[in-house]
Formats: structure tokens, C-alpha cells, sequence
């Protein structure tokens, strides 16, 4: 158990909550990258970001933008916890009509900042809005969850050298490094590296954590960055963390949780209560 046993608690209710949505949807679904966020999205929404869930439009409110589209099993459940969106509308995943589908579709009454499909675009989004804070003088932040995979995209690139020499230190990234994509091994399609290092020499502030360790990820976004710096997080995951059959097995990027697979895996996981 960690320093902030109400954070993990909310993982693990955020895990049951994905293997629910993923199999009563009757399709298949982005599983492996939902469940290798899901600590780092529980500390965002407990902890870290500022909101109003009886006003989601509040304007001081902190923006944060999913980038990995793809990953909204890890995002709406937080959305979930953190009282922006209801239970009746979370169990619309994938139906007809709902509001909550594959990626984001911007809809600012339910807490989501902006649509995504393509990859490699919200990191940019983000700049823009830190940018605009910054010109209007205002104490809201901008964060953005990008993919290792994503990373390959010039777009990010090009945003994160914009946003060392704009001196944005109000805009945090982590960057979700389960080190697998689509395609396969993140290191066999392009190799960054040591990343921490790549994005220092690009001006940034960072800090490398346990994407999974509560502990460590609290205060790599609790301790101020740097003045005039970003600040990156670079979070080491595993892809379809904490269902042994879907860990480091990139066939769950995208796909099909039947009935049996879904019992045996909320038998790993456990019997949770709310």
C-alpha cells in the first residue's frame, strides 16, 4: 500500500470498471494501452488537476487533453471517478449515439477538453492553451497524456521545442512508456533511446517514475518545475497492466474481451466494492 491509499484504491476501481465497459460494449477495444494509464490518471484526478464537477466549465479550471485517443478506457473511468461524468453515461460506451465512443470527442459538460483521432496532435493543443494562460495572465495549466508510439509523430516534436523556447512551465506532459504500439516493439520501430535524456537536451524539466508506483508519481507532479522549464514525466509502464494475460501481450492493444476472458480476469483482480 502506498502514501495515498485512496489513489490506488481508485485505480484498481478504475481497472474493474474498464474490463466492465470493454465487455459489455461487445466489441473489441483498446485494452493493453487503457490499463498501462490507469495510476497515472487516478493521481491526475485525485490529486493533481484543478476542477469543478459541479462546473466543468469552470474557467480556471486545469485543461487536460488525452493525446493517445485510443486510450479512453483509462480516461473515461477517471472522468467516472472524479464525478464529471455519471454512471448511466459511462455504461454508454460504444452504443449507439453515445457520447462516449472509441476516442474523445470534445464535450466540455462532461470534463473532455478536446476530440482525437489522429495521433500526435493534442500535445500541440496543449501549447496553445498554456500559451494563451500565459498571455492572459491566468493560474490554470495545461496537461497532456501522450503514447511512447505517438511520440514518433514530427508534430511532437516540433510542440515540444515550441514549447521550451515559449517557456511554457505551466504545460506538463507524461508520456505513457509501455515501450509496445500498434505495429510492435516501440524499440524496433524507432528507438528514442534514452527518452528522459532526449527531452532534457530539448529544454525540458524532467522526471522519470514507475508509471505504475503512486508514490513516486505524486510527487514528480507536486514538485514545481523549473522556472521558465516544461515539465515531462516520463512514466515507465507496462501495456496491459495488472490482467497477467494481457501484460507486455501486445494482442490486447486492440481486442475482443469475451465472456470467459473477462471472468478470469476480474478473478485477478479481485473482488472490489465501491
Amino acid at each position: 500500500m502506498s502514501a495515498y491509499p485512496e489513489i490506488d484504491r481508485m485505480a484498481r476501481v478504475m481497472r474493474q470498471k474498464i474490463l466492465d465497459i470493454s465487455h459489455h460494449c461487445n466489441q473489441s477495444a483498446h485494452l493493453g494501452g487503457g490499463l498501462s494509464m490507469v495510476e497515472i490518471m487516478a493521481t491526475l484526478y485525485a490529486r493533481v488537476l484543478r476542477y469543478d464537477r459541479n462546473d466543468p466549465r469552470w474557467a480556471q479550471r486545469d485543461r487536460f487533453i488525452l493525446s493517445k485517443g485510443h486510450g479512453v478506457l483509462g480516461y473515461f473511468p477517471a472522468l467516472l471517478a472524479a464525478g464529471l461524468i455519471d454512471e448511466a453515461t459511462f455504461n454508454t460506451f460504444k452504443t449507439n449515439e453515445s457520447d462516449l465512443i472509441a476516442h474523445p470527442v470534445m464535450n466540455l459538460d462532461l470534463g473532455i477538453e478536446s476530440s482525437n483521432g489522429s495521433l500526435g496532435q493534442g500535445l500541440s493543443m496543449a501549447v496553445g492553451i498554456a500559451l494563451a494562460a500565459k498571455k492572459k495572465r491566468e493560474s490554470y495549466r495545461a496537461f497532456v497524456l501522450l503514447g511512447d508510439g505517438e511520440c514518433n509523430e514530427g508534430s511532437v516534436w516540433e510542440a515540444f521545442m515550441a514549447a521550451a523556447q515559449l517557456r511554457l512551465d505551466n504545460l506538463a506532459v507524461v508520456i505513457d512508456y509501455n515501450k509496445l504500439q500498434s505495429d510492435g516493439d516501440s524499440t524496433q520501430i524507432i528507438d528514442f533511446g534514452d527518452l528522459a535524456a532526449r527531452l532534457r537536451a530539448f529544454g525540458w524539466d524532467v522526471r522519470e517514475v514507475d508509471g505504475h508506483d503512486v508514490d513516486q508519481i505524486v510527487p514528480a507532479f507536486e514538485t514545481a518545475p523549473a522556472e521558465g522549464r516544461p515539465l515531462a514525466v516520463v512514466a515507465h509502464t507496462v501495456k496491459g497492466k495488472g490482467i497477467s494475460f494481457m501484460e507486455n501481450n501486445n494482442e490486447w492493444h486492440h481486442n475482443r474481451l469475451t465472456r470467459a476472458n473477462y471472468d478470469l480476469a476480474l478473478a485477478e483482480l479481485g473482488a472490489l466494492v465501491e
